[in-house]
């Protein structure tokens, strides 16, 4: 029995390596392939997440740089930090580079017999014949216009920029920054002793200033380079309906959050954790692969995402709203809260496992 999957980016990619680890022969469809890659853009893991690619996908500790510690800033509170999320001695997330991740999973993938790579989209009717679940992680395919084009959505009127900086060696590289300026939220990642990514989130046209701002608000490095920057525009959105027949919708098409919290691909490898619960329990159960996989997929996660992906939107509604007034009786609020040592443990754990 075969499942197709739709598209080739990186959540395609670590679906078809967890599937092809249970013996499942696994077709990926794919458009023609850019040969360009954003070597500025990374993604953080949380620490469970981490756990389980490493013990069902494959190991990704030589790829990826630990995060033991989150400082978060307020420019109204003069840049100066507000409170923090910490384990002792524990990681809460890492830090990899997009583009290592996906060409490392890419050749391990060609080498296994479990697999083919397939180029063009071919018609529903002869896709549908052949394979009795269809996981659609494409965006702009056919089948995403025709069946996938439902969904509750904002638009952030947004652009996320990222870079990598280069800066002199700094022991103990491992404490990520999140300030909330004025402009929006800036992001700084640590994935070496030497270099460190940004992701910063502002709000309107399209900015030729970056570099400057990125200047402007580190106060942690002596930067040596900034590496090219490039940027993305920012939506919100959740998929009305997961699944049309025996197709399921799955990755950015199902959900996309804001980049402030890291966490949108976090979402997607919970999504794998569910949908290889479900297949796992077929299999043990003799039961066929087909698109009761996609109800019961459904009725799991959809509440779930919905809750998780508003609840990113809230926090960045919440330091948006009190930037644009000027004020700081809301952080001074959510200093008290979080600085509580069981309210600080909630929302880690949160990060880390999701609702």
């Amino acid at each position: 029995m075969k499942i197709c999957i739709l598209g080739h980016g990186l959540t395609s990619l670590v679906l078809a390596k967890a599937l092809i680890n249970k013996g499942i022969f696994v077709d990926i469809f794919f458009s023609k392939m850019s040969k360009k890659k954003d070597k500025s853009r990374t993604i953080g893991i949380s620490n469970s997440n981490v756990e389980f690619l490493n013990k069902n996908i494959f190991n990704i500790e030589k790829f990826s740089w630990n995060i033991k510690k989150i400082e978060i800033y307020s420019e109204n509170f003069n840049n100066e930090k507000i409170f923090e999320f910490k384990k002792k001695d524990q990681r809460l997330f890492s830090v990899v580079h997009n583009h290592v991740l996906i060409s490392n999973l890419t050749s391990q993938l060609k080498k296994s017999k479990f697999i083919k790579f397939k180029k063009n989209m071919i018609n529903y009717r002869l896709i549908n014949k052949k394979y009795n679940l269809i996981i659609n992680c494409d965006i702009k395919n056919d089948f995403t216009k025709k069946f996938f084009t439902k969904k509750l959505s904002k638009n952030y009127n947004s652009y996320a920029y990222t870079a990598i900086i280069e800066h002199n060696k700094f022991l103990k590289n491992n404490v990520a920054i999140q300030n909330f300026t004025k402009e929006g939220p800036i992001a700084f990642l640590p994935i070496s002793d030497t270099k460190t990514s940004v992701v910063y989130s502002i709000k309107g046209n399209k900015r030729n200033d970056i570099i400057n701002l990125i200047k402007r608000y580190n106060f942690k490095y002596k930067i040596n380079k900034i590496h090219k920057v490039n940027y993305f525009d920012l939506k919100l959105s959740n998929l009305r309906s997961y699944y049309y027949n025996n197709i399921l919708a799955f990755g950015d098409l199902l959900h996309k959050i804001h980049p402030l919290a890291g966490q949108g691909f976090n979402m997607s490898i919970r999504d794998i954790k569910v949908l290889l619960k479900i297949i796992e329990f077929k299999i043990n159960n003799g039961l066929d692969l087909d698109k009761s996989i996609c109800y019961e997929f459904e009725k799991e996660n959809k509440h779930k995402n919905f809750l998780f992906s508003n609840g990113v939107d809230f926090i960045y509604e919440f330091f948006n709203i009190e930037n644009k007034f000027n004020s700081r009786i809301l952080s001074r609020y959510i200093k008290f809260i979080v600085n509580n040592k069981f309210a600080n443990q909630f929302f880690i754990r949160f990060a880390d496992k999701g609702i």
